[in-house]
């Protein structure tokens, strides 16, 4: 069934019967359901990102504990290729756990992504260096980086699916965007802990301190850590719009021509390629923006400014939890304007102020760093606010974790998770220190004409989904309303697969 002859079945119950949303068919979310579920889901987006800061803030620590032997330059290359070795592995993981996850649900595959992304982390402490068995040590700090980047694969992709499936409509974009506030606590709590590392381990051990043992701290840390998001993970529910779908039989059905029913990667790429392309391009304008902030500007500015390896740890850690802080303001204004007026604003922020900030950054002093770093937070909050509202709700409920997982993956894989590599390269090929910010502004651009190309979503539900409020209240005012309602598109629902009601009289009468 096509999606146009699901909309001629649900508005044609028999020639004088049509098929309208009751009050029953309202998915009703409770705020404190909403928040369990959530936080138990941020945590997981927490050690993703504590991760990528740890690894990113020891970089050139990294390169003389691994690569010892090789010239300065080129060691730097082949530990950052080893970040963007986990980000060439993340499509994998995402066509492999994506299906998984509309198959079996959310829920268990983010609990075992947990656990991947927990022991690989962990067990990169406690790994042989350089200086131990030569630059074979690279080999499995590589495996472990592929094992995080497949767990990951599955990891975004499912909780932003998981967060846009418990929010209510009307407030998807804020509750939504609490998960990549934990992204970038995350981060900054990785930053923080390199840096009040180092100056334990140097204040007991000397300056050597970090080279010798100290870079493994921060890695061991994630093991209880780790545990303790397990823990959460463990108490989650599944979402109610899967619910719905598993009951209603989307999750089961493979019919090849019905969109809206759940299909392996080829079905995916045949019927959502476009939303595909417009998820991808967005995710790279935001990736590369994200990572040029935080897991490459560590490295840029220990080696191309030339500030110490604290400094550079310590200057984005109050930026960054601003920045945090900052997302569900804009995710809660991407409710109220829309996603697309944001994600424009993003792009032409990009363009506006990438090149003063690293003109003012180069100026080296302590000052002129904070603001670089705060110019290049602007725009990345306002790529990041509506992103884990605004992908998910491009494809229908039981595709919607596969579709992510391809579409989020590959961009990431391709160029965000690069975006460290290319940065220096390009530093390195051309002499140009104005680089990253020209990378960055690139994909500014395409992410700006794909988010004039997307289908608006902001207070809609989601595609293949009931509409979901917070209360009783809210879902009678809703269905009281559905006819002068131009957010309400019943042919995305799967009102032909829920049994009407014996009583044929209107559940809003009886509400």
């Amino acid at each position: 069934m096509n999606r146009s002859s699901r909309a001629e079945k649900n508005t044609t119950r028999g020639a004088n019967e049509p098929r309208r949303l009751r009050v029953g068919d309202v998915l009703v979310v409770k705020r404190s359901r909403i928040r369990t579920a959530i936080s138990g889901t941020v945590v997981g987006n927490f050690m993703e990102w504590f991760d990528f800061g740890i690894y990113g803030y020891l970089a050139v620590t990294m390169t003389a504990v691994f690569t010892e032997g090789l010239p300065r330059e080129a060691g730097l290359l082949v530990t950052l290729l080893g970040f963007a070795v986990s980000f060439l592995v993340r499509p994998l993981g995402g066509m492999v756990l994506g299906p998984i996850g509309d198959r079996i649900g959310r829920q268990k595959v983010l609990f075992f992504t947990m656990a991947m992304m927990a022991a690989a982390t962990a067990l990169i402490g406690v790994l042989p260096t350089a200086a131990q068995i030569g630059l074979w040590a690279i080999v499995p700090l590589y495996l472990l980086k592929m094992i995080q980047g497949f767990s990951t694969g599955g990891e975004y992709a499912g909780a932003t699916t998981y967060v846009a499936e418990f929010s209510s409509d009307r407030r998807r974009g804020f509750w939504s965007s609490l998960l990549d506030l934990g992204s970038y606590v995350g981060f900054a709590a990785g930053a923080a802990t390199v840096a009040v590392t180092t100056l334990i381990t140097e204040a007991i051990s000397g300056p050597g301190a970090m080279l010798d043992y100290g870079w493994r701290i921060p890695f061991l840390l994630a093991l209880p850590l780790g545990i303790v998001a397990i823990w959460f993970r463990m108490r989650i529910p599944e979402t109610p719009a899967y619910e719905v779908a598993e009951e209603s039989g989307e999750t089961t059905k493979q019919d090849s021509s019905d969109p809206m029913a759940r299909h392996g990667i080829v079905g995916i790429m045949r019927h959502y390629w476009r939303e595909i392309l417009i998820a991808m391009a967005i995710v790279a304008a935001t990736n590369t923006s994200s990572y040029a902030l935080t897991s490459y500007m560590p490295a840029y500015l220990e080696n191309t400014v030339g500030v110490s390896n604290l400094m550079a740890a310590m200057a984005t850690v109050p930026v960054l939890l601003v920045l945090a802080v900052a997302i569900p303001l804009v995710g809660r204004l991407s409710d109220r304007v829309g996603r697309k007026p944001v994600y424009i604003a993003a792009s032409v922020t990009t363009l506006i102020v990438m090149v003063p900030a690293f003109a003012i950054m180069q100026i080296g002093q302590e000052w002129a760093i904070f603001i670089a770093l705060a110019m290049n937070a602007v725009p990345l909050a306002l790529w990041v606010g509506p992103s884990a509202s605004a992908l998910p709700a491009l494809f229908p409920t039981a595709s919607r974790f596969g579709a992510m997982a391809i579409a989020y993956n590959l961009s990431v894989s391709l160029f965000g998770g690069t975006t460290p590599l290319f940065s220096e390269w390009l530093i390195q090929i051309t002499g140009n220190a104005f680089m990253p910010a020209f990378y960055v502004m690139f994909f500014g651009v395409i992410g700006g004409i794909a988010a004039i190309g997307m289908t608006e979503s902001a207070r809609r539900p989601l595609v293949g989904s009931m509409p979901s409020v917070e209360t009783k209240q809210e879902a009678i005012e809703l269905v009281a309303g559905q006819d002068d309602n131009p957010l309400i598109d019943t042919s995305t629902m799967p009102l032909d697969l829920i049994p009407t009601p014996g009583d044929k009289k209107d559940e809003l009468a009886k509400a």
